[in-house]
């Protein structure tokens, strides 16, 4: 790794926040993934920018995370700048009935912070186990909720280095998807509309909510949530299912017994077995049904596996 680089940035944010051969697995909730060359730990928008900055000058590539809830990292790590956007970004407003939060914050936290206000129309979210910036840029979604149901506007690092607020319609939000994520844009900070509500009602509504995920979810083991997007007019889960694979096992990899939308690391998984049961699950779904899946999972630093 450039040392150049190294040097510019702990001059840059504070030695604190910059560290060398960072071990990914600490990073990801699939506890899987090699070291960092650098892991840089910001506060706010503008050490972000920074950061781009430098290792673009420098011809480094960088990658954002937050928490690792939808992520796989190659076990050979991930040559390049990882920029953490997750505890160290988590300032909060609420205002009315508008929270604005800066894009670190957890999906739990929020809708903490919703309910002490009495702010209804956040709860499908409280379980999502990631950050608002990573959920608005796949526009998450669980139980017949969505951020577009919520999102207000969002301010963003462009991949020209501006930092710009877009509108909920600027933002292009489908289905596990987003104008951030196809444009690579970073989420620095959002802003979502919510309802007045009772707040016996809103903590019922997260209650059943959280003792659903833990009747129907493999919470137990680590994994990076719903592995495959749901394909048109089809459940993922089901159609795994129904080709004979609940339980199919590559190395530590699993297709869960409890759920079958979930890849989970019975303990010593390789990101080699995650990929290789990912590949054949989709193979075998395909040849039995005719429908293709796509995992949901993003995955970085693959093309160091050679």
């Amino acid at each position: 790794m450039n040392q150049t680089l190294y040097q510019t940035l702990a001059l840059a944010l504070g030695e604190e926040q910059v560290m060398e051969k960072e071990p990914m697995r600490k990073h990801t909730t699939f506890r899987i993934g090699g070291d960092a060359d650098l892991f840089v730990i910001p506060q706010n928008a503008e050490q972000v920018k920074q950061v781009v900055c430098h290792a673009k000058e420098a011809g480094v590539p960088y990658y954002f995370i937050g928490n690792g809830s939808n992520l796989l990292v190659s076990d050979n790590g991930i040559r390049g700048v990882v920029i953490l956007i997750a505890d160290n970004m988590k300032a909060i407003e609420v205002e009315d009935t508008t929270i604005r939060a800066q894009a670190g914050i957890s999906l739990a936290s929020l809708a903490k912070q919703a309910l002490k206000n009495e702010l209804t129309g956040f709860e499908f979210a409280a379980g999502i186990p990631g950050t608002l910036g990573g959920a608005v840029s796949m526009n998450a979604g669980a139980y017949g909720g969505e951020m577009k149901d919520v999102l207000l506007e969002a301010t963003v690092l462009t991949d020209e280095g501006e930092i710009v607020t877009l509108s909920k319609e600027e933002l292009e939000l489908g289905y596990r998807t987003s104008l951030v994520g196809r444009n690579h844009y970073i989420v620095l900070e959002a802003v979502v509309a919510l309802e007045k509500g009772r707040k016996e009602d809103i903590l019922l509504k997260m209650e059943d909510l959280a003792q659903r995920r833990r009747d129907k979810q493999p919470l137990e083991y680590p994994s990076a949530g719903s592995t495959f997007k749901r394909p048109e007019g089809y459940f993922a889960g089901q159609l795994i299912d129904e080709t004979g694979l609940r339980g199919f096992q590559v190395g530590g990899a699993q297709v869960s017994e409890k759920h079958c939308g979930f890849v989970i690391n019975t303990g010593n998984a390789t990101s080699h077995d995650v990929r290789q049961l990912i590949e054949e699950v989709a193979n075998r779904v395909e040849k039995k049904f005719g429908v293709r899946l796509h995992p949901e999972v993003k995955m970085i630093g693959f093309e160091n596996d050679r």
